[in-house]
């Protein structure tokens, strides 16, 4: 089974043939040119495909979206506010390397511990976010200057150090 990021959510429809804005976290404008699907979750871990019949850029962070089997604005109006996936290789091909959300499915270790795999990263006006699993909890680990030591792209790491208490409160 192929693993999906979530990139952003469909924020609104647009026009009377049923296009949708896509709110994206790519870190770059975007047109999607080649991207021929994304998914949005049904329920918890089950995805339904979309086809896309049509993408233009609308701004850094938006794009107008249509999609197969979505012709009015009625329909497209059930879309929204639904979040939005992409496969992973799809995901490696659109995101840009310098943005938070290209540190989707790295693992996060403290002081040598492997605290878990980044399963959502979330950016906020002062901090931004990256959600990972530790012991069977969603954990929220702020990413800063003074907390990231160092990130291995290659092998797809990032090195942190925690302040004390932080993983305490997941347990």
């Amino acid at each position: 089974m192929s693993e999906y990021f979530k990139i952003g959510k469909l924020a609104a429809s647009f026009g009377l043939k049923g296009e949708l804005v896509l709110e994206h976290s790519l870190g770059k404008k975007t047109a999607l040119k080649g991207l021929e699907v994304i998914f949005l979750e049904d329920k918890k871990d089950s995805f339904i495909p979309y086809f896309i019949l049509a993408a233009k850029v609308k701004s850094n962070n938006e794009v107008y979206l249509q999609l197969e089997g979505i012709d009015n604005k009625e329909v497209a109006r059930k879309l929204t506010p639904k979040e939005v996936w992409i496969t992973e290789n799809d995901f490696e091909t659109f995101a840009a390397k310098s943005a938070a959300i290209s540190l989707l499915g790295f693992t996060m270790i403290n002081a040598g511990e492997d605290l878990g795999k980044v399963i959502e990263v979330i950016e906020q006006p002062h901090q931004v976010l990256c959600c990972i699993l530790y012991k069977g909890k969603e954990a929220l680990i702020p990413i800063h200057e003074e907390s990231v030591e160092k990130i291995d792209k290659k092998n797809k790491n990032i090195f942190v150090v925690l302040p004390d208490g932080l993983l305490e409160i997941y347990e």
